[in-house]
């Protein structure tokens, strides 16, 4: 049977985030100016390193109650849900041959319990407002929920400005497609930007959750400013790739190195897309899939009639009827919507940024 560990960083953000029930608890303490130590889960390896204090059978947790044990000497254990307190006044005695760069004692010993029991610590500053969190990983500071909203939105913004990036990187695409003039360069810097506003999503969820229930319109934004990334990134991939599979290519980007998302030749090859120079027609999947109520089945049908994008967008009406599930109707549609790209896209030349 394996020993119990804290939660990881994702769950430690929730437990601490504004409007629970710790971090009222970590702020009733920080008023009283007593600090205190709190260890976020109990087990064999915490036990190892205690002394003193007194258990408590399984006492339900509350902010009160952990505010008035902070004021005794020693540290509170609770589980690693915060929902009991498990003992109280304990004296914690971590190996001190382990390294540490805080300064004061109650900061190093929390460091040093965390990384000796893989057990997140709170450690709360009893001269300053200011509550730390340590994990074996590492220590992040609790900030208050204005700081962290006007953190959030700046990054935000910043989102947002990639997620535009996308889109005129997509529009630009469309355009190249149209002229027969598409590179393996312009496919890899659309895939790229998209890869590039994925990460930042992910790094700004930790917002959404530090924020707690103040954090309902940032969550909102991001994932709005998400929506039908994954999925323009598969077509635009299952469009150029050789052997396209059941690969997911920004998933295969999210297991990259950061830095190689700003590397041409490193996406390029990481997702077996060929040489950035070398000239590349669609099979026609991602403008199929901006057509309104297309069916899936019709697209591939259409695709497997007409081989690539150019042969199909020049195709006529009559043409288009002949493909099995299209009609009069739709081939109508199909028509009509090929002629305005046709007509409304502007001209490329294949150098244009």
């Amino acid at each position: 049977m394996s020993e119990p560990t804290g939660p990881n960083e994702f769950k430690i953000l929730r437990l601490v985030a504004p409007g629970t029930s710790l971090r009222e608890a970590i702020e009733l303490v920080i008023r009283q100016s007593s600090g205190g130590l709190t260890v976020l889960g109990g087990g064999p390896k915490v036990d190892a390193i205690s002394s003193g204090g007194f258990k408590l059978a399984g006492a339900t947790f509350s902010p009160q109650r952990m505010a008035e044990l902070s004021k005794m000497d020693g540290g509170v254990v609770l589980d690693s849900d915060a929902e009991h307190i498990l003992a109280a006044n304990v004296h914690l005695n971590p190996d001190p041959t382990i390294d540490t760069e805080e300064t004061g004692t109650r900061h190093r010993t929390a460091e040093r319990v965390a990384r000796q029991t893989g057990v997140p610590v709170i450690a709360i500053s009893d001269s300053k407002d200011l509550a730390t969190v340590f994990t074996r990983s590492g220590k992040f500071e609790l900030e208050s929920p204005t700081s962290v909203l006007a953190q959030a939105n700046q990054d935000v913004q910043s989102l947002e400005r990639f997620r535009n990036r996308l889109d005129d990187a997509q529009d630009r695409l469309t355009r190249l497609e149209v002229d027969d003039i598409v590179l393996m360069r312009d496919v890899v810097q659309l895939l790229q930007r998209a890869g590039l506003v994925m990460s930042l999503g992910r790094d700004l969820d930790h917002f959404a959750v530090e924020l707690g229930q103040e954090g309902g319109l940032i969550r909102l934004q991001i994932t709005d400013l998400l929506d039908g990334v994954e999925e323009l990134a598969g077509l635009v991939f299952r469009d150029y790739a050789k052997r396209p599979g059941r690969i997911k290519p920004l998933n295969r980007l999210a297991e990259a190195q950061s830095s190689d998302l700003f590397d041409a030749n490193r996406v390029a090859a990481a997702l077996d897309l060929g040489p950035l120079d070398a000239h590349v027609s669609p099979r026609g999947l991602r403008v199929l899939g901006r057509i309104p109520r297309l069916p899936e089945s019709v697209q591939t049908s259409l695709m497997r009639r007409f081989g690539d994008f150019q042969t199909m967008l020049h195709a006529s009406a009559a043409e288009l009827d002949q493909v099995d599930g299209v009609g009069k109707a739709r081939a109508r549609q199909l028509r009509h919507y090929f002629d305005r790209l046709l007509e409304v896209t502007p001209h490329l030349d294949g150098d244009e940024e």
